[in-house]
């Protein structure tokens, strides 16, 4: 039994402390930590909590993969770290590069709307089905009831993307969707069909329901005007006054330019898809579904959730990124059986048949962070049956018609009322996938070797100066031995040497912080100088790269200790090692 408040509490000191949370939110599986400080983060530390997965940055966000119980730790957490401040110490965060801030903003846009997307997808195809097996009448009240129901959400989805728009961009959302609400009037759509011109500009006829591009510029724009009005408008008329122009403007720059223009955005992505499945299907789908747990371990595979909503709005169907998953999630299946089956660890046997079973249902994070990251035969065997199996659902042409993850429940997600043999197709890769995982699977598991040493390791300490205890550290992390045991020293050189042999395992671009993994296994972390981060890089020289293998005495950074010290900053470097509950190591003596 997994004791939440426990588990929550270290959670968060592990994540560097309440007072280094900005953010809190979670997904089917994960909690999403935006952090102030990134280097406060104590990844190791963080996967060995009890309830706790796996630990990855990811996305500019600090992710904690919890499982099923999700909702359950996340609400503990809330319970301990209480209301957050919206406001971050720009000085200590990390800057996000690019990439980072557009994935963000297609999690914090997309995520949100998966349930009530798919809760209405799934109920929309079980209604089909049982209509197709005569066991509702098609033309039975019911049945339109729960036709109504489940084509609601993908109706107005240009609604719900305004909601969590304006939330993202923390604007109004009432007033973003009433701007929204305008293209799908019953009024404004029948005047579109007859042909309305603008400003003698004829607009285009489209048709605004089921589209999400539309709606997100239209919401873009209309915080940019919310924050310059309001600067600008007098208070006592702002309460009108701003909505009242915000609201005219975008409506009408809408139906002008950006919902045409987003529309068409919509059309050609889905296009692009549809082009290279056509010509390249059972190969796109079986790299995909190959790669698919590499992308799911880091989040990325959260950049294909809008094309899959525009895919259904504009087309109906999906032929892609879900048909891979279902290849992908039931490999993850059946290669947890067969590691339950075939392993001699009884506590990885445990977790195995957990993550076999959240699999089973569509939940591949357990499997993945429980097992797959942990040992590469389990890796290489889910994916070669997700490659395979994805090949064939590929060249079977298998579609999709739900945004949901593929599982055993969600199975209705592939009936397709033209088409019956499409549920057919699926039902049978779900049992292949599954099938040949688990063969694959028990040919190449092997419980890893299990290896103890006794010998005793001596660190020297990697920077001349005075040795002092971390105590001394006016830094909590690093004082109350958050990361690990060390020693800090007060350098009176600006050379950071290696004090063993052994391999660089990260490298920081500000070049105040270095990892490395001694030849015996001892994993040290170097940290010059106290909140150096804020130099960007100013004083430092980095003298090697990650994965580069060094000599005990090799220079691993050059640092300019004096301008350092002008700059205002403690010099004082500090030598911690993160796994040093595992290890037997004998550290420098304390002067």
């Amino acid at each position: 039994m997994v004791d939440y408040d426990k588990s929550a509490e270290q959670i968060i000191k592990f994540v560097g402390g309440k007072e280094n949370i900005s953010k809190l939110i979670h997904c089917s599986t994960r909690l999403r930590f935006t952090l102030k400080n990134q280097d406060k983060v104590n990844l190791e530390s963080l996967k060995q909590i009890n309830g706790v997965l796996g630990a990855v940055n990811s996305s500019g966000q600090c992710q904690v993969i919890i499982g099923n119980n999700v909702v359950e730790m996340y609400d503990a957490i809330s319970k301990q770290i209480g209301q957050l401040s919206s406001r971050t110490e720009e000085s200590n965060a990390t800057k996000e590069k690019w990439y980072q801030i557009l994935l963000d903003y297609l999690i914090a846009i997309f995520q949100p709307l998966i349930p009530a997307i798919a809760g209405g997808g799934v109920l929309k195809a079980l209604t089909m089905l049982l209509g197709m097996l005569g066991w509702i009448s098609q033309t039975s009240s019911l049945y339109q009831f729960l036709n109504f129901i489940g084509t609601a959400p993908l109706y107005f989805l240009p609604i719900l993307v305004a909601i969590t728009t304006a939330q993202k961009l923390n604007v109004n959302v009432l007033v973003a969707v009433s701007v929204v609400g305008t293209l799908i009037l019953p009024d404004f759509v029948t005047s579109l069909a007859k042909g309305i011109s603008l400003f003698n500009i004829k607009l285009t006829n489209i048709t605004y329901s089921s589209q999400v591009f539309p709606a997100i510029l239209a919401v873009f724009l209309y915080a940019f005007l919310e924050k310059k009005i309001t600067k600008y408008c007098p208070k006592p008329i702002r309460i009108f006054f701003v909505p009242l122009l915000c609201m005219t403007i975008t409506v009408i720059a809408t139906a002008i330019a950006l919902g045409p223009m987003g529309y068409y955005f919509g059309v050609v992505l889905t296009s692009i898809i549809m082009f290279l499945y056509n010509h390249f299907g059972f190969i796109a789908c079986a790299l995909l579904a190959g790669i698919l747990p590499i992308m799911v371990s880091m989040g990325m595979h959260k950049a294909f959730i809008p094309y899959v909503i525009s895919a259904l709005s504009s087309s109906g169907y999906e032929i892609l990124y879900n048909p891979a998953s279902l290849a992908h999630n039931m490999s993850e299946c059946g290669m947890s059986f067969a590691v339950a089956i075939k392993t001699k660890d009884s506590k990885l046997r445990s977790t195995a048949i957990s993550a076999g079973i959240s699999a089973l249902f569509g939940i591949t994070e357990p499997a993945l962070y429980g097992i797959n990251l942990q040992h590469k035969r389990a890796l290489i065997a889910t994916m070669t049956s997700s490659a395979i199996s994805g090949g064939i659902i590929g060249l079977l042409g298998i579609k999709s018609f739900v945004p949901v993850g593929p599982g055993l429940a969600s199975l209705p997600m592939f009936a397709d009322k033209a088409d019956p043999s499409n549920l057919f197709k699926a039902i049978f890769m779900f049992f292949f996938s599954i099938v040949f995982s688990f063969a694959i699977g028990l040919i190449l598991w092997k419980d890893p070797e299990k290896t103890s040493s006794t010998k005793r390791e001596t660190i020297e300490s990697p920077v001349k100066g005075t040795i002092l205890p971390l105590s001394e550290v006016k830094d909590d992390v690093f004082s109350k031995e958050i990361l690990g045991k060390g020693i800090a020293i007060k350098p009176s050189e600006g050379k950071l040497i290696a004090p063993a042999n052994g391999t660089i395992t990260m490298t920081y671009k500000t070049g105040h912080a270095v990892g490395m993994k001694t030849d015996n296994g001892t994993e040290l972390l170097f940290h010059i100088g106290i909140n150096t981060v804020k130099l960007n890089g100013k004083y430092f020289k980095v003298k090697v790269k990650e994965g580069q293998k060094i000599k005990k005495g090799d220079i691993l950074v050059d640092f300019d200790l004096d301008s350092i010290k002008l700059a205002g900053f403690d010099p004082i470097t500090v030598m911690i090692v993160t796994n040093s509950n595992d290890q037997n190591i004998k550290l420098p003596k304390i002067n």
